[in-house]
């Protein structure tokens, strides 16, 4: 068979489980999630166990906490994992695997069972609260064996109940990104500019003389020097950009006698620690004419920083 073909074999299994979904059924499976005070306990053996370790975590990714338990370990000890709040996902295709095992036990700890299950007859479909059904006619593949569009069926359904519940409690792109730090979604809603700003940076005064500013952006190795008064508060800022237009427009003898105020730019954009890095990133580029660095300031416009924007972007945002 053809890839193609075994691909459509298996959306048109997710397809029919669609139209054969319970609406009553699965809203009841998704409340039972939803308003679990404990965890979600996910157990299943062999690929359904595989798919079952996805769903938890895509749970536990939305703020609905999950674990995955393989029935045999449930029984020498992980069942001291399951208290009397959680809720139970078990997943089988033939509804008759060794999750069975673990119902008597979730029973005596009052613990609600939902089932993705390919046989609605079954043991398993027959003892569980919820029924969630996942029957496939036909596995792709040329022998009809191999766990492909079940285990698929199994996994939209487990999709679709972990984003119902997403929807159900609400969770915003905020909550979401406080799970995913690490995602260019999590950083944008969570990394602030003093994550990523340098507080070492070099400082001159207003006496600071055109070499002064040379020497402290070279030692600086930022490409930007801020000019602050006494008390740390921001006058201007001086870039390599704006030394090089400095040496354009003057002449080579006077270069010794300019002073930081005319080499500087007065009161330039700046940013707080506190804002977000994405948003102090949108701040520098969305100009008419870019700018590579952006002075830190307190409320007392004091200078805390510089933040580049080099480093926004390399932070991933």
């Amino acid at each position: 068979m053809q890839a193609a073909d075994l691909m459509r074999l298996q959306a048109d299994a997710i397809l029919q489980a669609a139209d054969r979904l319970d609406p009553a059924a699965f809203r009841k499976a998704v409340e039972l999630v939803a308003n679990c005070r404990g965890k979600v306990v996910i157990s299943g053996s062999g690929k359904s166990g595989i798919i079952g370790q996805k769903i938890s975590a895509t749970l536990t990714s939305i703020g609905a906490p999950s674990v995955s338990l393989h029935p045999s370990d449930a029984l020498h000890g992980g069942l001291g994992i399951v208290g009397p709040d959680d809720v139970a996902v078990l997943l089988s295709n033939s509804g008759e695997t060794e999750v069975l095992v673990l119902l008597p036990y979730l029973d005596h700890r009052n613990v609600p069972v939902i089932a993705i299950v390919g046989n609605t007859r079954s043991t398993l479909a027959q003892r569980a609260d919820v029924v969630l059904d996942a029957y496939c006619e036909r596995e792709a593949g040329p022998l009809n064996l191999a766990p492909t569009s079940s285990t698929s069926v199994a996994l939209a359904l487990g999709d679709a109940l972990a984003m119902s519940v997403m929807h159900l409690n609400d969770v915003t792109p905020e909550r979401f990104a406080q799970n995913h730090p690490s995602g260019q979604l999590g950083k944008r809603l969570t990394l602030k500019v003093s994550d990523a700003m340098r507080r070492d940076h070099s400082v001159v005064r207003l006496q600071a003389t055109f070499f002064d500013l040379v020497t402290a952006i070279s030692q600086g190795g930022i490409g930007a020097v801020t000019v602050e008064d006494t008390d740390g508060k921001l006058l201007g800022l001086v870039t390599d950009g704006d030394l090089r237009r400095t040496i354009e427009q003057t002449s080579p003898e006077q270069l010794a006698g300019l002073r930081a105020e005319s080499c500087m730019t007065s009161n330039p954009v700046s940013v707080r620690a506190g804002v977000l890095a994405y948003d102090a990133l949108q701040l520098m580029e969305n100009r008419p004419s870019q700018i590579s660095v952006l002075p830190v300031v307190d409320e007392a416009d004091r200078c805390v920083g510089i933040v580049r924007l080099h480093d926004l972007i390399r932070s991933g945002i």
